[in-house]
């Protein structure tokens, strides 16, 4: 302190530029070695330079002073509760999430294989050939009536022909009748012991075929149940930089590596939604010059020999069980009582277990309270979806519905956007009958071929941008890009996604939505490991109770696949989409109830 005083009295009335020169003669040594360590470099590189043209030599000068600019975080993150490496999955969950979640995630929990010192070899595992299964007596009579419940008990075996003596393992069930274009999904029971009951309403009259079918055997579950929760980066995602002649590309995900924990990383987590999203920072350029999105490819060896062999087509992977007795039975009318001779209903009498509709002569009919209508030409389309505005977001399994009215109907003539080809967004007009249709995908993590980062946005934002109203669809299909994740991250995205729903329905509750579950699809080894049904069931269970309640309209593409005849597909068939068209058109233009 005295030290300073006197500088202060000593420095009294000198002028300014004495006391500055006198203060920077202090640093003369420092500047000194600065200029030497500038010369020494310029020196070693000053070939390289020669080399550069000026936009480049002008670029890389501008680079220096944003090299190390990375999006800092702000905060710590808080840990995620998953035993894996994806330690920054988002924000903190409230105590009403973290409760749903619970209630979630306990609703989907798959039963475990009992504790044992090594894996099952493959002879010990379910094996669908020795496997049985027998249809039941209704009521302890050989008899079945149209609105009575059919049951039949699955007896699972493994490759030495024993009974297994524990559950698991993940089967799914039809009831069919080739002959009249019907079918319909049955409900599967685990009874934990290595008994299975189908159960199946009997919703028609005439024969009937069970088809029961094992997609995975437990032990394959296990195996899944282990690559969801450990290996969510098995589909690896990357993002092209570039400014002026410098281009580098990088390695993105929603959890990276944990071999590359001391990398700096950009991170891209969404500011309204607070969806997480990174890339591992370009060494040479800075993280706002990130130009697009793309699928990386898939992480191989995921899977031991050993394992391998629980997933092999025709041997374990979707392979049909068959009857120890009849297959099939006959279904007679349906009993009336005399007193209820005046109540008589087209529709059956509840059962134990209702689907959410079956097919009949082809056509999907629905339990949802909406007559099925058909519209079999594109002038009854065109008439339903006059002055509508229909926005569809999600993945390639919305766009197909896109496709499809955009082939049906001549009228509508897509509008060209230069949208990459399956990516979009696209959109349609029919400026004669004020139609407009509009598609666009779902953000991060999309496994499309290349997204622009400026089309790169997530639903829930989407949806805050809409007015809405009576003449407005909203149609959402998102489950199949999320299958390598923890469950608890599509959770995450629904909810967004749900808040911003119940913001539009608040402000237009005229609004129509739609939303489309998860599909089945053909499945192979390679298939299975990143897509496999079991995947898709577990986000199917999630979605339903999400969406519950918020008068939205489900399409059960899930049943819509499994009751059909045709065979399963990633993208289902022409006739299956027409049926979910029929269903969205039937509820966008419901058929007027006749005054008495």
């Amino acid at each position: 302190m005295l030290k300073a005083e006197y500088e202060a009295l000593a420095n009294h009335g000198r002028p300014k530029g004495v006391i500055m020169c006198r203060n920077l003669s202090k640093y003369a040594p420092l500047f000194l070695l600065l200029a030497l360590s500038g010369l020494i470099f310029l020196l070693r590189n000053i070939h390289t330079l020669e080399n550069l043209s000026c936009h480049t030599a002008s670029t890389l000068f501008q680079l220096q002073n944003s090299i190390h600019t990375a999006f800092a975080q702000k905060g710590p993150l808080p840990p995620y509760h998953n035993d894996t490496f994806c330690s920054h999955l988002g924000l903190e969950l409230t105590a009403d999430e973290a409760l749903e979640d619970r209630y979630l995630l306990n609703a989907i929990a798959w039963p475990k294989l009992p504790a044992r010192p090594a894996p099952a070899p493959l002879r010990q595992t379910s094996d669908p050939v020795h496997s049985l299964f027998a249809i039941l007596p209704s009521k302890g009579r050989r008899e079945w009536h149209v609105g009575d419940q059919l049951e039949a008990l699955v007896q699972m075996h493994d490759f030495q022909g024993r009974p297994k003596r524990y559950g698991g393992d993940f089967l799914v069930a039809r009831l069919h009748s080739p002959e009249l274009g019907a079918g319909v999904a049955g409900r599967v029971v685990d009874h934990l012991n290595g008994f299975y009951s189908a159960l199946f309403p009997l919703l028609w009259q005439g024969t009937v075929e069970v088809v029961i079918t094992m997609v995975h055997s437990s032990e394959a579950v296990a195996v899944l149940q282990r690559l969801q929760e450990q290996r969510p980066d098995r589909v690896f995602f990357k993002s092209l930089f570039r400014s002026g002649f410098l281009s580098e590309t990088t390695l993105c995900n929603m959890c990276l590596p944990p071999n590359q924990p001391q990398e700096p990383l950009c991170n891209y987590t969404d500011l309204h939604t607070g969806e997480p999203w990174y890339c591992l920072k370009p060494k040479m350029l800075s993280c706002d010059t990130r130009i697009n999105h793309a699928k990386g490819g898939y992480q191989k060896h995921l899977i031991t020999n050993k394992e391998a062999l629980l997933f092999q087509s025709g041997v374990n992977i979707k392979v049909v069980i068959h009857a120890s007795g009849p297959d099939r039975i006959n279904v007679l009318p349906k009993k009336i009582d005399e007193s209820e001779l005046e109540n008589v209903s087209i529709k059956p009498e509840p059962v134990k277990y209702t689907p959410s509709g079956y097919y009949y002569r082809g056509s999907w009919r629905s339990f949802g309270g909406t007559t099925s209508r058909q519209f079999n030409d594109s002038s009854s389309i065109t008439q339903c979806l006059t002055g509508k505005v229909i926005h569809m977001y999600g993945d390639s399994t919305v766009r197909q519905w896109f496709e499809y009215l955009n082939a049906f109907v001549p009228e509508i003539k897509e509008f060209n956007l230069h949208s990459p080809k399956n990516v979009g967004p696209f959109m349609a007009v029919d400026s004669k009958h004020n139609i407009l249709l509009k598609y666009r995908c779902h953000g991060p993590p999309i496994r499309f071929s290349t997204v622009s980062t400026s089309e790169l946005r997530y639903v829930a934002n989407e949806l805050d941008g809409l007015p809405g109203g009576p003449d407005t669809v909203v149609v959402l299909s998102i489950w199949a890009h999320f299958s390598t994740f923890p469950v608890e991250v599509y959770i995450r995205r629904m909810r967004h996604i749900r808040r911003a729903l119940v913001r539009l329905l608040d402000r237009s509750p005229g609004t129509l939505v739609v939303i489309r579950s998860a599909n089945l699809q053909a499945l192979d080894q390679e298939v299975s490991l990143y897509n496999s049904d079991w995947f898709s069931l577990q986000r199917d269970r999630v979605l339903r109770p999400m969406f519950m309640g918020l008068g939205v309209v489900f399409v059960d593409a899930w049943e819509m696949t499994l009751a059909h005849n045709l065979p399963h597909q990633l993208h289902p068939p022409p006739a299956i989409i027409k049926n979910m068209m029929d269903l969205i058109l039937s509820h966008v233009c419901p058929t007027k109830k006749k005054k008495s």
